[in-house]
C-alpha cells in the first residue's frame, strides 16, 4: 500500500497557499489553468493511508472533511454557509436483525418457508428501528407513472397501507413504440431506487422488488450483500421511505404467486402493456421487522467564488465531485480501502480548478462542492438538492468529476446526458476550443446517467452531467486501453491505490475541459436549459 510522508502533506498544504496569495497579490485576471502539481499533491494526500479511505462516519472522514475545508480557506474561497464551509448530512445507518424479527409472508392461507438472505432481504426505508406489519400485497407491474409516456402502472388505485410488489427495469420498446422508455436505453423509472420513492409517494407500507440477473444488470450475491451482509446508509431526515424495503429472487416470487393463485409469467406480459391495473394478490406481509438504526452527522464541503457581473452573480455554476470511499474495513491485511480513483481524483481535481477559479472569477459565481457518502446512494448530493445553499432556480448547471483519468492524454471527452440540455452543445463547443471532439454517445443499458451526484441536480430541475474522460488515447494506445482496463478490478477494492509513477496529463486536462466548460456557461447572457419533453425540465419550471 502506498504510504505518504509528513513532507508530502506538507507539499499539498504549502502547494495551495503558495499559489494563492500571489495570485491575489497580482492585481489583474489571469487564464484559468489547472496545474498539475497541486492537483498530484491533493490526490496523494487524499488517497493516502492517512486519511483511511474517507470512509462515512468513520475518522478518516472528518480528517478529509478537515483537510477541504482548510484547502479551500487557503485557496481563497468563501464559505458557502454562512461563514462556514460545511454543509451538516443527518445520516441513519441500518442494519438488519432477522434473528429478532419474525416477519414472513403467508400466500394462499399457507406461509412461505422464506429464510432471509437466501431468498429475500428486508429492512427500513424511514430510518426507524421497529415496524409491525400487517399489510396485503400487490401487485403493480413495474410500479411507474410516467404522464409523457402516457404511462400509470397504478390506475387510480388507493395503494395506502400496502406492500407493493414490483418489477425492476422498464417496459420493453415494440414493434409500434420502439422508442418507448427511452428504446435501448434505460430512463430512471427503471431504477430500483425510483421504485422505492414511488412506493412512498403511494402511501404505501411497504415495497418488495422481484430480482432477476437480466433486470437488474447483476447477480442476486449483489443484493445480498448490500442488504443482509452490510450496513446501509439512508438519510434520516426530509423526504424518507416506506416502512418496509426489500428484494426477493425470482425463486421466490414464483411460489408466492403461485400459493396465492397467480402465473407469475402471465402478469409480467400483462404488465408490460399501458393498460394494466394493479392485481391484488392472495398473500399478505404479516411480523415484526426489527433493524439497528444509529443516526450520524457527515458533511458537504462548499466554497464559493463570487461573481463579477451586477446580475448575473446572483446565479451560480456548481462543480462538484464526492469525497468518499469505502474507509477502514476488516481486522487483516490491507484493510485501507484507498480510493485513489474513485474518488480522490475527483475531489483533488475541485481543489485545483477552484484555485485557478479564485484567480480569475467569472460574472456568474461559480461554487466548488465536495459532497458526502456518494457511496451510500448519493446522500450528500441530495441533502444538498432538498436545502441548497444557493436557491435552486437560481443554479444554472452543475458538473459532475467522478473517476478521473489516470492514464495519460485523450483526443476525445465523454459527455454522456450532457444532450438532454443546452449542456450538450455547449461541450461541444468546449471541445473544440481545446482541440478535442465529444465521444459518441452509446445507449445507457446500465442507467449510468442516474448513478452519480449530477443526478441529485438533474432531478431538482439544474441542467446536470458528469464529465468523462473520454478514451482517444494520444500515446501507446494499446498500452493505455490495458491500463484503463485494468481498473476495472481495482474498482471498489484495496488495490485502488495512488501510483507516483502516473501520467496526470489526462486528469489536468480532464479538469481543465470541465473547468472551461464551466466558465462558458457562467459568462454566458442565456442559462441552459432542458430540452423540450425532458421529464426533469419539468422541475426546473416549478422551481421558478
Amino acid at each position: 500500500m502506498y504510504k505518504i510522508v509528513s513532507s508530502l502533506a506538507f507539499t499539498a498544504l504549502a502547494a495551495s497557499l503558495a499559489v494563492a496569495y500571489p495570485a491575489h497579490a497580482a492585481g489583474k485576471a489571469q487564464a484559468a489553468t489547472v496545474k498539475e502539481a497541486p492537483l498530484r499533491a491533493h490526490l496523494a494526500f487524499l488517497s493516502s493511508d492517512a486519511v483511511e479511505g474517507r470512509g462515512t462516519g468513520q475518522r478518516g472522514g472528518e480528517l478529509t472533511v478537515t483537510y477541504l475545508e482548510t484547502q479551500s480557506a487557503a485557496i481563497g474561497l468563501q464559505p458557502a454557509n454562512n461563514g462556514s464551509y460545511r454543509q451538516p448530512v443527518k445520516i441513519a445507518g441500518v442494519r438488519s436483525l432477522p434473528a429478532k424479527s419474525n416477519l414472513g409472508i403467508t400466500a394462499g392461507g399457507q406461509a412461505l418457508p422464506l429464510q432471509f438472505g437466501p431468498d429475500w432481504v428486508w429492512g427500513p426505508g424511514d430510518a426507524q428501528a421497529d415496524h409491525t406489519l400487517d399489510a396485503e400485497l400487490v401487485f403493480v407491474g413495474y410500479g411507474i407513472q410516467a404522464p409523457e409516456e402516457g404511462w400509470d402502472d397504478f390506475k387510480g388505485q388507493d395503494l395506502k397501507g400496502k406492500v407493493l410488489v414490483m418489477m425492476v427495469n422498464d417496459p420493453k420498446p415494440t414493434a409500434l413504440e420502439p422508442k418507448r422508455f427511452n428504446g435501448e436505453g434505460l430512463t430512471y423509472y427503471g431504477r430500483w431506487t425510483y421504485k422505492l420513492e414511488e412506493a412512498a409517494r403511494q402511501g404505501a407500507a411497504g415495497v418488495l422488488l422481484i430480482h432477476t440477473d437480466a433486470s437488474a444488470s447483476y447477480g442476486w450475491s449483489v443484493v445480498q450483500n448490500s442488504w443482509a451482509n452490510a450496513e446501509r446508509f439512508q438519510l434520516a431526515e426530509g423526504k424518507l421511505g416506506t416502512g418496509l424495503q426489500g428484494w426477493m429472487t425470482d425463486a421466490t416470487a414464483r411460489k408466492l404467486f403461485a400459493a396465492g393463485g397467480q402465473d407469475l409469467d402471465k402478469l409480467r406480459a400483462a404488465a408490460e402493456d399501458k393498460n394494466f391495473r394493479p392485481v391484488v394478490l392472495n398473500a399478505r406481509v404479516k411480523g415484526e421487522a426489527r433493524a439497528e438504526v444509529r443516526t450520524l452527522n457527515e458533511f458537504n464541503v462548499a466554497g464559493v467564488v463570487p461573481g463579477t457581473d451586477p446580475k448575473l452573480k446572483d446565479e451560480v455554476v456548481i462543480y462538484s465531485a464526492h469525497w468518499d470511499h469505502m474507509g477502514k474495513q476488516g481486522t487483516e491485511g490491507d484493510t485501507i480501502f484507498n480510493g485513489a480513483v474513485d474518488n480522490a481524483s475527483g475531489t483533488a481535481a475541485l481543489l485545483a480548478m477552484a484555485q485557478e477559479a479564485v484567480r480569475n472569477p467569472a460574472k456568474r459565481s461559480q461554487m466548488f462542492l465536495w459532497v458526502a457518502a456518494e457511496e451510500q446512494g448519493l446522500l450528500g448530493s441530495a441533502a444538498y438538492a432538498a436545502k441548497p445553499l444557493w436557491p435552486i432556480e437560481k443554479t444554472v448547471a452543475n458538473l459532475n468529476l467522478d473517476s478521473l483519468n489516470f492514464v495519460g492524454l485523450v483526443k476525445d471527452v465523454s459527455t454522456p446526458g450532457s444532450e438532454r440540455t443546452d449542456l450538450g452543445a455547449l461541450a461541444a463547443a468546449t471541445a473544440r476550443s481545446m482541440g478535442l471532439t465529444v465521444a459518441p454517445s452509446r445507449p445507457d443499458l446500465a442507467g449510468g446517467y442516474f448513478r452519480s451526484d449530477h443526478f441529485s441536480f438533474a432531478k431538482a430541475g439544474v441542467p446536470a452531467f458528469s464529465v468523462g474522460a473520454g478514451h482517444g488515447w494520444v500515446k501507446d494506445v494499446e498500452a493505455s486501453k490495458a491500463k484503463q482496463a485494468s481498473y476495472r478490478a481495482k474498482y471498489h477494492q484495496v488495490s485502488d491505490e495512488y501510483d507516483p509513477n502516473w501520467d496526470l496529463s489526462g486528469m489536468v486536462q480532464q479538469a481543465q475541459f470541465t473547468l472551461n466548460l464551466g466558465r462558458m456557461v457562467a459568462d454566458s447572457p442565456k442559462a441552459p436549459q432542458w430540452k423540450a419533453g425532458d421529464p426533469f425540465g419539468k422541475a426546473r419550471t416549478s422551481a421558478k
